[in-house]
């Protein structure tokens, strides 16, 4: 049996049209009166706004990441932008406080004033700002990379140093041995424990943390990092991670990814006489545990970056584009005066 539908007429339809329509027009427009009634509010608090400015970013870098790069667009930044930028120095640059260094620290980010808004940079394993006690966490952030690839460059880093500070006489200086030999002969700075690094970064001061081949210090950095960190990016799509950055805190960042494009800061620092391993060497490391378990931390990162990156930005003719924001406020109650 057919079914007969019967439609409504069609003045009705735009009736009921028109009226969605005049209640989003209205809505958006309450919405606008609101924002400029903000607006305006900051605009005669603006003497306050900077004393009560208490924002702080940690940037716990990784060593050979591109750390240095991407730290010296904060430096030039931070005139311009109205902050502070603070190296976290560590004796031996040892990445683990002791308690009470870690409860110093936690005290003077929260306490000191006079450096908010603040930048704070450092090779110091991740902290856990919540369970001292103290009242506002910091924005973390960060930057990994392939496991291999930072190990190789952290070698010859140590061997022959770098463009940045070509004069400065390295630890193992004197040491002509090329990676592969070093992996060949099984020696000690090309060890697969050596590859035990951004994990432990991530997890933070646990004594398990740093025991090399831990699962439960996988999954522990893998939480920090969704749960805790503002933003990771990658060492090979850094001009993205920054991008990102400077449309998610320009309170920081506004004109960090220009500044990288200009080329000023972008390749500042270049480990010297670095040599690529062979693809049997390469192949010989990722027969380790320890391997397979920071470079399946470094997949995560990526994944969650590239996540990121998918609904934040847009490619257009080779080159990125914020996306503009894409969502308003309506149905606002009570109405607006």
């Amino acid at each position: 049996r057919a079914t007969l539908l019967i439609m409504p007429p069609v003045n009705i339809i735009m009736e009921a049209l028109m009226s969605c329509f005049c209640e989003r027009t209205i809505a958006r427009h309450e919405v606008a009166q609101v924002e400029q009634r903000h607006s305006e509010s900051l605009g005669r608090e603006s003497s306050l706004t900077s004393e009560r400015d208490d924002s702080v970013i940690i940037y716990n870098r990784v060593p050979k990441t591109g750390s240095t790069s991407f730290t010296n667009i904060a430096y030039d930044l931070c005139p311009k932008n109205n902050f502070h930028v603070l190296h976290i120095n560590t004796s031996k640059n040892n990445p683990v406080m002791s308690l009470q260094d870690q409860v110093r620290f936690v005290r003077n980010v929260t306490s000191w004033k006079e450096m908010k808004p603040g930048f704070y940079h450092g090779h110091v394993a991740y902290l856990d700002f919540s369970k001292y006690g103290v009242k506002g966490k910091p924005l973390y952030i960060n930057v990994v990379r392939d496991p291999i690839e930072r190990l190789v460059s952290y070698y010859y880093f140590l061997r022959f140093g770098d463009d940045y500070r070509p004069g400065l006489r390295r630890r193992k200086q004197g040491d002509k041995k090329t990676f592969d030999e070093c992996v060949a002969s099984g020696g000690s700075d090309c060890a697969p424990e050596k590859l035990w690094l951004q994990i432990p970064f991530f997890c933070g001061h646990h004594s398990e943390c740093w025991n090399a081949g831990s699962h439960w210090a996988l999954e522990q950095a893998k939480l920090n990092l969704v749960n805790e960190y503002l933003l990771v990016g990658v060492t090979e799509e850094l001009e993205d991670f920054i991008m990102i950055l400077e449309a998610a805190v320009p309170r920081f960042f506004k004109g960090a990814t220009e500044l990288y494009k200009s080329g000023k800061r972008s390749h500042l620092r270049k480990t010297t006489e670095k040599k690529a391993p062979t693809k049997e060497t390469i192949a010989k490391l990722q027969q380790a545990n320890i391997w397979k378990m920071e470079n399946e931390f470094y997949e995560f990162a990526l994944e969650q970056f590239q996540f990121v990156r998918a609904h934040a930005v847009r490619e257009k003719d080779g080159e990125l584009y914020v996306l503009a924001q894409s969502f308003f406020y309506e149905k606002i109650y009570p109405k607006v005066n």
